[in-house]
């Protein structure tokens, strides 16, 4: 009865702020800062889907395609096509498959059963091997990454794949390609997930996908929960990887991903250490992200084109000091956006900066510290993390303070993940975690106190003023962008149904207002250092 009135109370409510009141946009921000109440009966903890599993399990003979997904290159013109063939082993002892036993071809025209159109790609594999005894070493089935480029936007495209010399084609899926950039162009609806996995609330989470028709899936880290897996497969062992749950998690994502393209980034989930010191092999193998197009040539970090949004992925997990490779190609990318052709501006990574929650509290406040002034003085609009498995939305917001021209944070890292939810904040009476308890999985601790009233401290004694809303709760989010200034966010959460909004909110980009941010000068380091960004100019 309890659940049955919370689903129908948040169904009211949706209604209720649909019809009667106006939607808020953050112009009329900051907002007062709200906490949902934790609902108890709620299942905290997420237990994994079998691997006999109906969407987990194979269902194809060994050398046909499976896994398909789709990735966006930088632009309209292009479409990244990924699959995986053959049959991945575990054992104590591995022998890779050869990649050039299977071709890696795609046919694809604009009408359904003529694929007039070819393009080949390449195949590789992968191995996670470890010296440690018992541990089960793995191989990968083949993957196969083919770019069809010379598209037309906006345009209707059906594809199958696989080698054409075997008879191993799959059936026809189909995509449609990106409008072009322009401050007029848009994709209809970018939904938002982080830290999935693949348990019963992934489940719900990817029905509600479903349901929603996206045009794109952003996936911000922590994808597969296999690193919660020791490599026997047993649950919540951290630090070693069970790879197998990859391949159950490219079968899971298909149905969706065969069609909608998907972005991902590297999360401390995607890190997998294995024998000499190898990170990220199976990120690396597996997805096909638009880095060389971009110029960073590094898959942790890249940027592309949907329209008029310019996207920005960085790396929580690699190095992010002003000195860094990450750095200096990030400052060159944001130098080069042109605000007229795209005037919304997106970033993602995987750790948030701006965190209430005690889980993971100012873990990588060294990035913030070293980043975070390029992003606002580049005029960033909006920030998607996972990482905290809770939902957080933030006020514009710059060094701890209110500012109308900051980027609005949001917090999404509550996908499904296999850990239990994020319930306590560092606000919280006897929850503000001690800086000798933070260990990020990369970088040092910058710990940065507040200061309230005459007391300085490290977390405070309330929900910061920052914080605009705040709700433990598995869900994923929905992006609208519908004009050069305006973009409607909607989270949701998984015990409604899906047409209720748990928490809306039109993005408005005031460009008067904080158009002095981006005026690219030859050398955004002095301009950051003149607006007394840089504590040390003279470092620069």
């Amino acid at each position: 009865m309890g659940l049955q009135i919370f689903i129908l109370y948040g169904i009211i409510t949706g209604l209720f702020v649909r019809g009667i009141l106006s939607i808020p946009t953050t112009l009329e921000g900051p907002f007062k800062s709200v906490t949902m109440p934790l609902y108890t009966s709620l299942r905290s903890r997420s237990d994994d889907m079998p691997n006999y599993y109906i969407s987990l399990v194979k269902r194809v003979p060994s050398i046909f395609p499976e896994q398909i997904m789709l990735a966006l290159s930088t632009g309209p013109q292009s479409m990244w096509v990924s699959w995986v063939t053959g049959d991945a082993q575990t054992g104590l002892k591995v022998t890779g498959l050869d990649p050039s036993s299977v071709g890696s071809e795609v046919y694809y025209g604009t009408k359904t059963g003529v694929h007039s159109f070819k393009a080949v790609g390449i195949s590789e594999i992968y191995s996670q091997t470890y010296t440690e005894k018992g541990l089960l070493n793995y191989t990968s089935g083949i993957i196969h990454h083919v770019l069809l480029t010379d598209l037309l936007p906006s345009t209707r495209y059906y594809y199958v794949c696989g080698d054409q010399s075997l008879s191993a084609i799959s059936k026809e899926h189909e995509f449609v390609t990106p409008p072009p950039p322009g401050p007029d162009n848009y994709l209809p609806r970018i939904a938002v997930v982080g830290d999935l996995a693949v348990t019963n609330n992934s489940s719900t989470t990817f029905d509600h996908l479903m349901q929603t028709d996206p045009s794109m899936l952003l996936m911000v880290g922590d994808m597969s929960s296999a690193s919660n897996h020791i490599t026997t497969g047993d649950k919540l062992a951290a630090g070693f990887a069970y790879q197998p749950r990859w391949d159950d998690w490219g079968r899971f994502m298909e149905p969706l991903v065969s069609r909608v393209p998907m972005m991902v980034l590297g999360g401390n989930g995607e890190i997998e250490t294995q024998a000499g010191g190898v990170q990220f092999a199976a990120y690396n193998a597996r997805f096909a992200v638009p880095s060389k197009e971009s110029g960073s040539h590094n898959n942790l970090y890249y940027s592309f084109n949907a329209g008029g949004v310019h996207f920005v992925i960085l790396a929580s997990y690699t190095d992010y000091n002003r000195t860094s490779k990450q750095y200096k190609w990030l400052e060159r990318d944001l130098k080069q956006v042109d605000r007229s052709v795209t005037p919304w501006l997106i970033a993602s990574w995987h750790s948030p900066w701006y965190n209430s929650y005690n889980s993971h509290y100012q873990e990588f406040e060294c990035m913030r510290q070293q980043m975070e002034d390029l992003l606002y003085y580049y005029g960033v609009d909006l920030a998607f993390h996972g990482h905290v498995h809770a939902y957080e939305r933030t006020n514009r917001i710059y060094r701890y303070g209110l500012d109308p021209c900051g980027p609005v944070y949001i917090t999404i890292g509550d996908g499904g993940n296999t850990e239990r939810l994020a319930t306590h904040h560092a606000d919280d009476p006897g929850y503000c975690p001690s800086v000798t308890n933070i260990h990020p999985e990369y970088g040092g601790v910058c710990p940065f106190k507040y200061t309230s009233g005459a007391d300085s401290r490290f977390c405070w004694d309330r929900q910061p003023e920052w914080s605009a809303y705040r709700e433990s709760s598995f869900g994923h989010g929905m992006l609208e962008v519908q004009n050069s200034t305006h973009a409607l966010w909607t989270w949701h959460r998984n015990q409604d149904a899906y047409e209720v909004e748990g928490d809306q909110i039109y993005i408005v980009r005031d460009y008067k207002k904080c158009s002095h941010l981006h005026t690219a000068s030859d050398s955004v380091t002095e301009q950051i250092c003149r607006f007394g960004g840089y504590e040390k100019c003279s470092d620069h």
